[in-house]
């Protein structure tokens, strides 16, 4: 499995609806009030204002950044793709493991070395290279003090690309306010985790604005739904309030049913949604779980890791009860 939320596929293999699937595989904020939003005619007639400055506004307001060092996508995977494609590479180090499509985004010509994070994170990237480091990490959920690797980076003049699209989930630190001290700095941010709109694709890259007058935006890249859906969760304060709150405590539900089960021989300690999990049992869990109608993430795919991980994301007490049952009726 390269990606996770692939219900429509597994649905069909088991032949059911994917409206039944229980997608543990996907890392999407289980607060998920309906909108309120109702596209009118006009909505869909006109064109956006491609200045989003609504969004902007809003953006700007929620992350330490100027309304001036944010360049707008539909969805962080294509921001991560111009990104790479724009800038001027020569040799790439990805600490791995990390988001597949960051490997799949360079250009053939691209040096790239990959630094198993777990084993070999203090490596010495080549001076004026690329560093591309996702934090909090996946699929692992593990948040990093970066500071010390910060410096060595700023010291090789690298340039550095960091993604921090599951920071807000819990009380982590950003580095977006080194935007200002670093020009060669930048983030990228998916709003579809924290926000629970995968369906509404808006992803962002933080950076100095010069840097951002470099990159290659269409002018309309974001629908006016989707604007002003993100316009209005951005501003929702209860919205984070509940959130934060009810990630916190379903938490703590899915990590005792992990541990209860007595299936895994290894937990990872997670900073964000998701718990990556080591098993024996792996390929046939997968197998079981599917017979409920439950989606996990199988890890095979991620560089450094093996066929015996899994990842599962929080859900709700509903589907926790679920997977509970079904993990105590495993036997292979």
């Amino acid at each position: 499995m390269k990606h996770g939320a692939n219900i429509y596929k597994y649905a069909k293999e088991i032949g059911c609806d994917a409206k039944e699937v229980i997608d543990f595989s996907s890392n999407i904020n289980l607060y998920q009030p309906k909108t309120t939003l109702d596209p009118d005619n006009e909505m869909i007639v006109k064109y956006a204002d491609t200045s989003y400055m609504d969004l902007r506004k809003s953006i700007a307001k929620n992350y330490p950044v100027k309304k001036s060092q944010i360049a707008l996508y539909n969805g962080a995977t294509s921001a991560i793709f111009d990104l790479l494609n724009t800038l001027d590479l020569d040799k790439v180090y990805l600490y791995a493991p990390l988001y597949g499509e960051y490997e799949n985004a360079l250009p053939k010509h691209v040096n790239k070395i990959k630094i198993n994070r777990f084993k070999n994170i203090n490596l010495i990237p080549q001076k004026n290279s690329t560093v591309v480091f996702v934090n909090p990490s996946t699929p692992d959920g593990k948040y990093y003090d970066l500071k010390k690797l910060f410096k060595i980076w700023k010291k090789q003049n690298c340039q550095v690309i960091l993604d921090e699209s599951f920071l807000e989930f819990e009380t982590l630190k950003s580095f977006v306010h080194e935007i200002n001290n670093y020009q060669k700095l930048y983030i990228i941010q998916s709003f579809s985790k924290f926000y629970a709109c995968a369906g509404v694709r808006i992803g962002a890259v933080f950076s100095h604005k010069k840097n951002l007058k470099k990159l290659k935006q269409p002018i309309w890249n974001i629908s006016s739904f989707d604007a002003s859906f993100l316009t209005q969760r951005l501003n929702d304060k209860a919205f984070v309030k509940h959130s934060k709150k009810y990630h916190s405590l379903q938490k703590k539900e899915l990590k005792n049913i992990l541990e209860s089960s007595n299936l895994f021989s290894k937990i990872h300690q997670s900073d964000s949604n998701f718990f990556l999990v080591k098993t024996k049992h792996a390929k046939a869990l997968f197998t079981h779980l599917l017979d409920y109608k439950i989606l996990v993430r199988t890890c095979g795919s991620f560089d450094f890791l093996s066929n015996k991980y899994l990842r599962f994301a929080i859900k709700d007490k509903q589907s926790h009860t679920l997977l509970k049952k079904a993990l105590k009726e495993f036997h292979e």
